[in-house]
């Protein structure tokens, strides 16, 4: 690469966009960069703002300020929306068309589309095709969706909870998916509920909290941001009190081992170890982006008595 070589400009991006919803400050100064080959895992709690994020960059509501580019367009630009594929949390398809003729309309609204072939390995659908869409399961419609998605052979690709209803190795079905698009360069912005896909899938993870960037980074990224360790072991020391000392954010019993998430991993061990000289099975671990989600997006809780107490 030459030395005055400059990064390649994102596909798509937000900055400092605010988006208000009624009484709701949906987004509130978000920036947001879509590069090409790699996965954006946008995550959130529910009302976080992701929907509101997604639908500003594809043109389907305008933000109240800030700028909006869609691949050095406005999201409204037809060209642009032409090198985008989305598959979003809620499709309305004409339930009498088979599985055939739905890739062969969607495939029709591009210049040089995907082959059915192709759209057919990507998304799992073999010995689909003559079925009715209507009569899919509802696993079965998401890898039609997803198909469809993929049909214009889009630059951009838009992901809403793709892996919703699918089972294990549809799932998995759609992940070789993924990462074969990325290798072809695709840029591609997921949105999931499940965190071991964006932890799988994802290069970078964006959190979303109350219309804000919470966090933007790998997943180590992430979960560095966060102090937590998982500490597991066998102990007879009950998990509630455990769960009352100072720094632990949760202690529970699982299959036979105490499991306690701590800020300070350390004082917490040599509490449990002068109160279970005993303890054994131990092991100690980082907090994975399920743990350092969970903390970033939770509610401050006040002090509890107990807690007070022990300080």
């Amino acid at each position: 690469m030459a030395l005055n070589a400059t990064p390649l400009a994102p596909l798509a991006r937000l900055t400092g966009v605010r988006r208000r919803r009624g009484a709701v400050q949906a987004l509130d100064g978000v920036d947001l960069a879509l590069p090409a080959g790699q996965v954006t895992a946008l995550l959130g709690v529910n009302g976080a703002g992701k929907t509101t994020a997604i639908e500003v960059l594809l043109g389907l509501q305008p933000a109240d300020s800030g700028e909006v580019t869609l691949l050095d367009r406005p999201p409204s630009d037809l060209d642009a929306r032409r090198l985008i594929g989305v598959m979003l949390q809620q499709a309305q398809l004409p339930e009498r068309l088979q599985v055939g003729e739905l890739l062969a309309l969607t495939r029709s609204w591009y210049p040089q589309p995907r082959s059915v072939a192709d759209c057919v390995a990507l998304a799992g659908l073999d010995g689909l095709l003559d079925r009715r869409y209507g009569r899919l399961s509802g696993g079965q419609q998401r890898r039609v969706q997803f198909a469809l998605a993929l049909c214009g052979r889009p630059k951009l690709l838009f992901l809403d909870e793709p892996t919703t209803g699918l089972d294990i190795g549809a799932r998995q079905q759609v992940w070789r998916a993924i990462r074969s698009l990325v290798a072809d360069g695709v840029g591609i912005l997921l949105t999931t509920h499940y965190l071991e896909e964006a932890e799988a899938l994802a290069d970078r993870v964006v959190v979303l909290d109350a219309g804000r960037v919470r966090a933007d980074g790998s997943v180590g990224d992430v979960r560095a941001q966060v102090a937590q360790r998982r500490i597991c072991c066998t102990s007879v020391v009950p998990a509630e009190v455990v769960a009352s000392w100072p720094g632990v954010r949760t202690a529970k019993r699982i299959d036979g081992q105490l499991v306690v998430m701590a800020e300070h991993a350390e004082s917490v061990l040599r509490r449990l170890l002068d109160a279970d000289p005993q303890l054994g099975d131990l092991e100690v671990q980082r907090a994975g982006l399920a743990e350092a989600f969970v903390a970033m997006t939770a509610p401050a809780e006040p002090m509890s008595d107990s807690k007070q107490e022990a300080a």
